[in-house]
C-alpha cells in the first residue's frame, strides 16, 4: 500500500556540502505492516518519513500510497491520509486547550465543519470510550488543559488522536526518545495496542535496538541513506541485539560505533 521507487534526496546539491540523505532507495510496505526503522545518526531515518509525509520532495524517484502517486503532493494534502507523532510530546497537542478540545480537533479533521464549535455529548462519550483503555485516567480529565498533563500522557493522547479516522499510514518519529524509560515503555505498549486495534500500517523510527526488535513484524536498518537490512517474520522473532550488530558489521564492513544506538542496546 506504500511504495518508494528509487527515491533520492540530496541537500546542498552542487556545493562542497552536498550530502545524500536518501540515495536510490526502494521499498514496499503491505497494508497492516508495523515496521521499525533503525540506524545511526545521518542514516536517513527521519528523511524517509519527511519524504513520505511531504515535508519535502525527492530529487529522483516516486512515492505511491494506496495506488496513487503522491511524490509531488503537498504535505497538507496528505494530512487526511497520513498521521504523524513526533519526538517532542508538546508538538502533537495544544497546551492552552482542554483535553476534549484537542480530541475534537483531531476527530473532526477532514470532515465538513459548520459554525458550531461546541462538543456534542455523542462526541464526549466517544472520547471517554477511547481514553479508558489507555489506563491513564484521562477520561476523567476532559476539561483539564493539556499543558497540565505529563509528557507521557500527552504523547499517549497524541497517539490516540493520530489513530482517529483510520489514516492510511501512521508515522512515528522517535516518539518515545524524550521520555524516561518507564514512561517510554508504557507509551510503546499503548502504541502496539492502538496499532493492532486499528490495523494501522505503521513506520516507527527508533534509536533503541531492543525496541526495534521487540515491536512490529518487520525491521529495517538504514546506512548512508539506503537499506542495509530488511528482516521480517520468524527471522525477526529470533533476532537478538548481538545478531543485529554482527549483521551490520558483516554487510557494511565496519563496526557499529554510534553511541546512542549502543547505549540503548
Amino acid at each position: 500500500m506504500l511504495s518508494l521507487n528509487k527515491v533520492s534526496k540530496v541537500f546542498d546539491a552542487g556545493t562542497v556540502n552536498e550530502k545524500y540523505a536518501v540515495k536510490n532507495l526502494s521499498a514496499a510496505f503491505a497494508k497492516g505492516d508495523f515496521v521499525t526503522i533503525i540506524g545511526s545518526n545521518g542514516a536517513g531515518k527521519s528523511s524517509i518519513l519527511n519524504l513520505i509525509a511531504g515535508v519535502y520532495f525527492p530529487e529522483e524517484g516516486t512515492i505511491t500510497l494506496d495506488g496513487a502517486d503522491i511524490t509531488r503532493t503537498p504535505e497538507y494534502r496528505r494530512a487526511d491520509r497520513i498521521s504523524r507523532v513526533f519526538q517532542d510530546p508538546m508538538v502533537g497537542t495544544a497546551s492552552d486547550m482542554w483535553l476534549e478540545e484537542n480530541l475534537a480537533l483531531a476527530y473532526r479533521r477532514g470532515k465538513r465543519r459548520g459554525l458550531r464549535w461546541g462538543i456534542t455529548e455523542t462526541e464526549r462519550e466517544f472520547f471517554i470510550e477511547k481514553l479508558k483503555p489507555l489506563g491513564l485516567g484521562l477520561e476523567k480529565r476532559l476539561s483539564v488543559k493539556t499543558g497540565l498533563l505529563s509528557g507521557g500522557q500527552r504523547q499517549a493522547l497524541t497517539l490516540l488522536m493520530a489513530s482517529f479516522n483510520n489514516p492510511s499510514l501512521l508515522l512515528l518519529d522517535e516518539h518515545t526518545a524524550a521520555l524516561d524509560p518507564g514512561t517510554a515503555g508504557k507509551v510503546l505498549e499503548l502504541t502496539e495496542q492502538i496499532v493492532a486495534e486499528n490495523e494501522l500500517t505503521t513506520l516507527m523510527v527508533t534509536h533503541n535496538m531492543k525496541d526495534a526488535i521487540a515491536y512490529g513484524n518487520r525491521l529495517i536498518m538504514l546506512s548512508a541513506g539506503n537499506i542495509l537490512l530488511d528482516i521480517s517474520g520468524e527471522e525477526k522473532q529470533h533476532l537478538t541485539v548481538t545478531d543485529l550488530m554482527q549483521r551490520f558489521a558483516d554487510l557494511s564492513g565496519e563496526e557499529l560505533d554510534n553511541d546512542e544506538l549502543l547505549l540503548t542496546s
